[in-house]
């Protein structure tokens, strides 16, 4: 039996303005240590609030939220910072990157924020990550120089960096081509199966979400299946 890396109980959340809006509805679920699993359902039903809420990015909610067995609900703004960055790797649909800089140096930039190891040690961290995700060789590239397939790769690389419990993704294969959108699923189920990864990722593509191991369908800020 896999060890529980996220769990959700009980999670509700208000928008109060300019009138009170039940927007998430009594959400309690659990992810696995290296289990894959999609978020589905229609525009406006909750999920990216949901996936925000996960992430420690809003905590503007009642219910509790658990990483690994600790309790985050309560925690401050400066404790979830510290989580955040060691324990969640985060992908959006839009890739972030910081033009002006190396890929190398994109990837690099957690575990810099984190400052557990050295400057050599980050950059060979980060080397590692982007050769897995076979693009070593663009390590020196501006980031402005690289195709959008390529930039969702070095998001990927910078989201694993410091080598966190889950992954969640916002529609990463959102702005991608269908080879590409499959060279990330790829990606992910490695990362699953190889790293023991957890990945939670909310999307619109049916084929995408088919070929995870659990589809979470949402409606009207509720989970339906």
């Amino acid at each position: 039996m896999s060890a529980t890396v996220l769990e959700a109980r009980n999670i509700n959340k208000h928008f109060r303005v300019p009138v009170d809006y039940h927007v998430l509805k009594d959400i309690s679920f659990r992810v696995q240590q290296g289990e894959f699993v999609s978020v589905m359902g229609k525009s406006g039903c909750g999920k990216s609030t949901l996936l925000y809420i996960l992430s420690t990015m809003d905590t503007n909610y009642e219910g509790e939220l658990f990483l690994n067995g600790e309790k985050l609900s309560g925690k401050s703004g400066n404790e979830l910072s510290i989580v955040r960055n060691a324990h969640i790797g985060f992908v959006f649909q839009f890739h972030y990157l910081l033009p002006e800089f190396t890929v190398l140096e994109n990837v690099m930039l957690p575990a810099r924020k984190l400052g557990k190891k050295t400057n050599e040690e980050i950059e060979h961290d980060a080397m590692e990550k982007l050769k897995l995700l076979n693009i070593g060789d663009k390590a020196k590239k501006l980031a402005v120089r690289i195709s959008g397939g390529e930039k969702q790769r070095v998001a990927i690389a910078r989201a694993l960096i410091n080598n966190p419990a889950i992954l969640m993704c916002d529609e990463p294969t959102g702005n991608l081509d269908s080879q590409n959108s499959d060279n990330v699923f790829n990606l992910f189920r490695r990362l699953a199966n190889e790293k023991k990864i957890s990945l939670l990722v909310v999307t619109h593509d049916h084929d995408f979400a088919n070929r995870t191991d659990r589809i979470i369908e949402m409606a009207d800020g509720k989970i339906v299946k």
